[in-house]
């Protein structure tokens, strides 16, 4: 029996099933992600900071609607059938961009953007489910599916590449829909396993129930044209949805300090702070599928060993360093934890911003070593940034999901993720604000564009640093503020039961 055979053997029910789907449903969002800038600018002839614009939107849209994922999937459909919804909207939003128009595109980014927006927190919602909030393997779980979630990714990256090189975007957008169609099947066949375990609509009534559904599809069905109307307007967009994000942040805060259990409210003002620490993070992350992108495109030498990489693929590099580091990660981690080492939380957030920070600047470092005649810097400077992002990324991403388990209470717990997501939303808004200030490809060659690329790249570099070096010196204060809660003599007993309702719902 191979290493993954006994894990997936030794697993939670549920939990196997569900980095299998991750894998399937990431593929499409794979797609889009990687190709919407190089689809608006080489296809429908968008400038490029039009096309950085809209790709800030599309970011803010998918993990902003996370929010309300968690809120739909816990009160009203419950996270499976939202799940299941979300995936045949990104079925028809594929169909539709496919067509190949501007219109078309505008439409079918309203419907996939919904789907993929509600069915993100679902999958999470639906894994921490199967843990009691003191259970250990949680963060090891997160971090097995943020490697299934890679899979999709490569996968996605690959073909969207392959499909790149022709320019062949109907074909693109149909292959991207397969994994929803699969993840659907994968779903369907495991319903019972899928089952909720603990949401405030496991308690109402069959009559509230069905009305609670009804109001959750009626809801959802105003979010398509809703999502469609205001990509018309993208930057007064972006506008809104910041505002909207600093809104239910200030909730949160609200909700912290009213909150009567004193340990909860230390663990909310813990999670606003690092909520705020991580949008460095995200922010310069999401610049990878946007401006990173076209500097790659136009000013790196992208011949890797005689053949040349496409855009896409080098967003692999990611994938690669995700799937191989997350569950040796795990694996190291819990060795430390035995061994007596205290690897905390606000450390690895920390740890995270200044390794995104030292990752951007290898950029200015490779374009002041660029060849002298053509400008461009080798393929390697390129390679050291993404792997000191996605070694940054493992730190922060997985562990951030596992942390809602932690530091919410229970009744915000939903919404709490969703709105961990929403940060990264906000983030593309900003790494759109950022890849909108990349110099425009037609301004010249690489040896004209390169020093404005260097001053930016070096300034968001030694941001992230400053941040990251600010979030250390919090580290003991936000130690202080993360308490979990008491664990009674029953404490075991908590993580048998979950064990056993989850072993039930896979009956």
């Amino acid at each position: 029996m191979t290493f993954i055979q006994r894990r997936l053997a030794r697993a939670v029910p549920g939990t196997a099933t569900l980095f299998f789907i991750q894998i399937f449903c990431t593929l499409a969002f794979a797609v889009l992600y990687s190709s919407l800038v190089l689809y608006a600018t080489k296809h429908l002839h968008f400038p490029v900071k039009d096309a950085a614009v809209v790709m800030g939107v599309f970011g803010a849209f998918n993990y902003g609607l996370h929010l309300f994922g968690g809120y739909l999937g816990g009160r009203f459909m419950s996270n499976r059938n939202l799940f299941v919804v979300g995936m045949l909207l990104q079925i028809a939003g594929c169909a539709l961009i496919a067509l190949g128009s501007m219109a078309m595109l505008y439409a079918g980014l309203a419907f996939f953007l919904t789907g993929s927006g509600l069915n993100v927190t679902c999958v999470n919602m639906m894994l921490t489910q199967r843990f009691a909030p003191s259970d250990k393997r949680r963060e090891a779980a997160f971090l097995w599916n943020y490697a299934g979630m890679n899979i999709g990714f490569f996968v996605g990256f690959t073909g969207a590449g392959f499909f790149q090189a022709n320019e062949n975007y109907s074909a693109l957008f149909i292959f991207a829909a397969i994994g929803n169609v699969l993840a659907i099947g994968l779903t369907i066949l495991n319903w019972k396993t899928l089952a909720d375990i603990s949401t405030p609509l496991m308690s109402a009534t069959p009559p509230q129930w069905r009305l609670r559904l009804l109001a959750g599809a009626a809801i959802v069905a105003l979010i398509v044209p809703a999502v469609w109307l205001l990509l018309q307007h993208p930057v007064s967009t972006g506008a809104l949805i910041k505002g909207f994000s600093a809104c239910v942040f200030a909730i949160i805060a609200w909700l912290a300090l009213r909150n009567p259990d004193r340990r909860e409210r230390k663990n909310m003002f813990a999670y606003l702070i690092l909520a705020v620490g991580s949008l460095t993070f995200w922010a310069l992350y999401q610049m990878a599928p946007n401006g990173l992108q076209i500097f790659a495109e136009h000013n790196v030498d992208r011949m890797v060993l005689g053949v040349e990489m496409q855009p896409q693929w080098i967003q692999n590099i990611n994938c690669i360093v995700i799937v191989i580091g997350g569950p040796l990660l795990a694996a190291w981690f819990a060795r430390l934890r035995e061994q007596g080492w205290k690897i905390d939380i606000p450390k690895q957030f920390a740890g995270a911003v200044v390794l995104m920070g030292i990752g951007f600047l290898c950029l200015p470092l490779g374009i002041r070593l660029a060849d002298p005649v053509s400008g461009q810097s080798a393929f390697v400077w390129l390679l050291l940034s993404y792997v000191f992002q996605s070694v940054g990324e493992l730190l922060i991403s997985p562990i951030g999901y596992a942390m809602i388990g932690r530091l919410a209470p229970r009744q915000y717990q939903g919404s709490m993720m969703g709105a961990w997501m929403l940060v990264t939303g906000v983030a593309s808004l900003f790494a759109g604000d950022f890849s909108s200030m990349v110099p425009d490809p037609g301004a010249g060659s690489p040896l004209q564009t390169n020093a404005g690329y260097a001053s930016l790249f070096a300034a968001l570099g030694w941001g992230s640093v400053a941040v990251g070096t600010g979030l250390a010196l919090l580290v003991p204060f936000l130690n202080k503020l993360i308490k979990d809660a008491p664990a009674p003599a029953g404490a075991a007993a908590a993580t048998r039961e979950v064990d056993a309702r989850a072993a039930q719902a896979g009956c």
